[in-house]
């Protein structure tokens, strides 16, 4: 498989759309690049994007990303909540799959050097492309942040690892580097920011200083006011989410705002989170909670509503977990081109397809190709297996459509003699049959071109073009097929309106139920004395009105008083 990274840029604009939109568009316009996700702040007023590709599409993809920010992000008029200290604040690469961390630090490095060069700013390194331990951690290498940056820069050891030591105003400086993957976790709470700050020094790992460190390892943490939700929220960045998982941190933040009588109202992610994490978080809930769940959406579903991720905006996962996101914009091909766990788990999922075929077909197909093809006998005999599991895959669409072919006769008689109120079931009955004949022929046809007998392509094709024409025919003859009246003329196909056989004088009579007369329907019901009955016929406004006679075992007749008889024909006439 193809080498990927990861790429998260973070800007210092997070309330100017057309800035951000303008970032992304020469990130997204890079040759090679697929953006994932762009997560602005107001109140941080930063947004971070993550992007994807090859290690030489994702530095190229920086850079224009950073050619765009020059021109509209003037460092000397920003504010906001988060600590910055340039327009392109922070740039670490991430090892995603098939690539190493040391491929990372090459692109940290090469970008660092090109952008100093190409726009005569200051880049420093951090994290695993430091070159000095001093710079392995972001925090050192940002106090003070871009207020301080002219006093900094003029100081020997803080001379950057890539251009020029002189202050830029309008950039100010920026940070890149190869890191894993970083968890942006930030927990909502009802209070001021010096009480979720508060929080937030107990902890992260580095504490209040040397002399008080916190308790969780592997987590950066500060806390800080959202203007526009009108709360605080305690910010962390998990730098190992298996040191420290996420659950780990949102139950500490609890706890320490429980002593306080601190109300915790959900948490928020920024940008993408690995399917690990949320996955070890799920599996925490479930112990702790004693649930039995075994669906992996269920699980993200269970940790989405534990943490509260959808308390500031909707959390969907497809979006935000970057598996799930690459899988999105590689995969195409349905069932064929999923992976194995994919695979299994639709198989495993409550629906009716994909099933026993299809495992059936994965493994003829698994049988064929580990075949031996080293010599020109071995291949032959490769070839003409996976030749005849074609025709076996042309020949169970082929028969489905056969077997339908066969059932029309009986439709169309049921629809002749079926309970009027049956109408819709017959109708769509005889429309589902008329597709899966239609799909059947389409499944034919698009495994027939793979096939290289073409003898028995041209008897398929010829032979496959009958059922989707008698299937066409079929279904209209069963739809517009119904009961015949016992009265007269059938008018219509699902009802029926007939004049009367002996002196029907005062108008039609409507009998809307002919077949099945259940007591107090339309229709005839029976008394319970005397075996009388009780008749509809219809008034001059067409609407049925009861009448009263004796069943007479025969046609309807009106008498002197415009009353009718009405006609008992057993099992298959209108009174039973």
């Amino acid at each position: 498989m193809a080498k990927l990274v990861e790429c998260v840029p973070n800007f210092s604009e997070g309330n100017n759309k057309e800035v951000i939109d303008a970032v992304a568009q020469a990130i997204s316009r890079t040759s090679g690049c697929v953006l994932l996700d762009v997560d602005a702040g107001p109140s941080t007023n930063r947004t971070v994007y993550t992007f994807v590709g090859s290690p030489e599409a994702v530095v190229e993809g920086a850079l224009s990303a950073a050619r765009v920010a020059v021109q509209l992000i003037d460092m000397s008029r920003h504010s906001g909540e988060h600590p910055r200290m340039g327009a392109l604040d922070v740039c670490p690469f991430v090892p995603v799959r098939n690539v190493s961390m040391d491929e990372c630090v090459t692109c940290a490095h090469i970008f660092g050097q090109r952008l100093a060069a190409e726009l005569s700013v200051p880049v420093y390194l951090y994290g695993a492309a430091a070159r000095d331990e001093s710079r392995k951690a972001l925090p050192s290498i940002r106090a003070g942040e871009y207020e301080a940056l002219p006093e900094k820069l003029a100081k020997p050891e803080w001379s950057p690892d890539f251009g020029p030591p002189t202050f830029v105003p309008r950039w100010g400086a920026t940070v890149t580097g190869a890191r894993t993957f970083l968890i942006a976790y930030n927990i909502n709470l009802l209070c001021t920011k010096e009480l979720a700050h508060r929080i937030a020094l107990n902890i992260r790992e580095q504490g209040r200083g040397p002399n008080q460190p916190g308790r969780l390892k592997k987590v950066q943490g500060i806390g800080w006011y959202l203007e526009e939700e009108n709360m605080a929220q305690v910010s962390t960045n998990l730098l190992d989410f298996e040191t420290t998982p996420l659950h780990t941190v949102y139950e500490e933040i609890c706890r320490d705002a429980q002593k306080l009588n601190l109300p915790v109202v959900g948490s928020q992610l920024v940008g993408l989170i690995p399917k690990k994490a949320m996955l070890d978080a799920a599996e925490f809930y479930i112990k702790k909670e004693k649930l039995f769940i075994l669906e992996e959406e269920q699980k993200i579903r269970l940790v989405v509503s534990r943490l509260g991720l959808d308390s500031l905006s909707p959390f969907h996962p497809r979006e935000r977990i970057i598996e799930y996101l690459v899988e999105a914009g590689e995969v195409d091909g349905g069932l064929v081109a999923r992976p194995l766990g994919a695979f299994v788990r639709a198989v495993g999922a409550r629906s009716a397809a994909p099933g026993g075929g299809s495992v059936s077909a994965a493994a003829g197909a698994l049988e064929a190709m580990k075949l031996p093809k080293n010599t020109p006998e071995e291949q032959e005999r490769r070839m003409s297996a996976m030749q005849q599991g074609l025709k076996i895959a042309v020949g169970v669409p082929y028969g489905l459509a056969e077997k339908v072919s066969g059932l029309w006769p009986g439709l169309k008689e049921l629809a002749r003699h079926c309970n009027l109120a049956c109408k819709s079931d017959i109708q769509v009955g005889a429309k589902m049959l008329e597709a899966a004949v239609f799909g059947a022929y389409f499944n034919v046809m698009i495994n027939l071109k793979d096939i290289t007998d073409e003898k028995f392509k041209l008897v398929v094709s010829r032979s496959a073009r009958a059922p989707p024409g008698g299937a066409a025919e079929g279904a209209k003859v069963a739809v517009t097929s119904g009961p015949s009246c016992p009265l007269g003329p059938r008018q219509d196909a699902w009802g029926c309106s007939g004049e009367g056989s002996s002196g029907l004088s005062s108008g039609k009579l409507r009998i809307l139920s002919p077949h099945r007369c259940h007591r107090r329907s339309l229709g005839c019901w029976k008394r319970r004395s005397k075996a009388r009955r009780s008749c509809w016929h219809s008034s001059t406004s067409g609407w049925p009105e009861k009448g009263s006679g004796e069943c007479s075992g025969g046609s309807a007749v009106a008498n002197t008083a415009g009353k009718y008889s009405c006609p008992c024909l057993g099992s298959v006439g209108i009174c039973h």
